[in-house]
């Protein structure tokens, strides 16, 4: 049976390490240049950091980001052109009646099909996955952002759960729907939902937040998108301490005693210099309320991502061993 799967796969199969091939070579060739250029961040003069850190950033955001979004993409084109056609190309064929009527029980075919091509489609991911990380250890070092949404889902493990997932998806939803476009239709619409939910409502409640007193010194606004002062008195959005996750959006300044900081206190230091302006409200002791999950918290995230998509794929294996055996009866 495992024979003769491999025989009905073989081209797909080929077609997978082929690409593979291309992105490794691309890969290890732009993790060879980033290596280089890093060394050259971390070697500059003070005069020139600005201008170098700057040019690296845009010397590689682009392609790692292109890499990262093919990743994504990878394991919804295994879900849609492995997974759903697995067997609606044998019930549109009339294949089917043949396959599923010999010694070999419907339930053993399913098993072996889904336990082979799921580690095949693991495997591919995995090295791609593996491949991009290595590349992009550096940048993503220099950028300190590895609880970003493209950053996390395509480095290290998780991607592993997602191909798994989404070629069992599809192999389940063709199993139903029993043709082949709509059943690559709907894998890719709910493999997208999922890929869209999961890291905008489930993720970052996959451990519990921790809120923070954070003291404003001159380097807040620095870690800050913006630094608001009006009428209302003054508001830091896009704070994000390095190497954290950051759960607030935007939080109010407030005082030692905690009322919040006026708008008197922001116009006498408006007088001074913008740097000084900044002096001067770090001088006041002021602080702010910081939610966001800890740095050290980036594994233990990645294996519980991992778990959770591997579960779903064991309850979407157990439903299409039903479904099948139910058809037999």
């Amino acid at each position: 049976m495992i024979w003769l799967t491999w025989r009905q796969f073989r081209t797909q199969a080929r077609v997978a390490a082929a690409a593979l091939a291309a992105i490794a070579v691309y890969l290890v060739y732009l993790g060879s240049r980033i290596r280089d250029d890093y060394k050259g961040v971390l070697g500059c003069r003070p005069s020139d950091c600005g201008t170098t850190r700057h040019n690296f950033d845009e010397s590689y955001t682009g392609p790692l980001m292109i890499a990262g979004l093919l990743l994504l993409a990878a394991p919804a084109l295994i879900g849609m052109f492995w997974g759903a056609p697995l067997i609606t190309r044998e019930v549109e064929e009339r294949t089917d009646r043949l396959v599923w009527n010999q010694s070999l029980t419907r339930t053993r075919w399913l098993v072996t099909k889904l336990v082979v091509l799921a580690l095949v489609s693991a495997a591919v991911t995995g090295l791609f996955s593996l491949l991009l990380t290595w590349n992009a250890t550096r940048y993503d070092q220099f950028i300190g952002n590895r609880f970003g949404a493209l950053n996390f889902a395509s480095r290290n493990v998780v991607p592993l759960g997602y191909a798994v997932f989404a070629f069992v998806l599809g192999t389940v939803i063709g199993l139903v729907v029993r043709r082949t476009l709509v059943a690559m239709a709907l894998t890719l619409a709910v493999f997208a939902v999922v890929q869209l939910l999961v890291p905008t409502l489930v993720r970052e409640h996959l451990m519990t937040p921790v809120t923070a007193t954070v003291a404003f010194d001159e380097v807040t606004p620095s870690r800050s998108d913006l630094l608001a002062v009006n009428d209302r008195g003054a508001t830091i959005i896009g704070y994000t301490m390095a190497g954290t996750w950051s759960l607030t959006d935007e939080a109010k300044v407030l005082n030692a005693d905690g009322t919040p900081y006026t708008s008197q206190q922001a116009t006498a230091c408006d007088k001074s210099s913008p740097t000084g302006g900044v002096a001067c409200m770090a001088r006041q002791n002021l602080h702010f309320s910081y939610t966001y999950q800890p740095a050290d918290r980036y594994w233990p995230f990645q294996w519980i991502e991992l778990c959770m998509y591997l579960a779903v794929t064991l309850l979407l294996a157990a439903f299409g061993l039903w479904w099948i055996r139910r058809r037999s009866g």
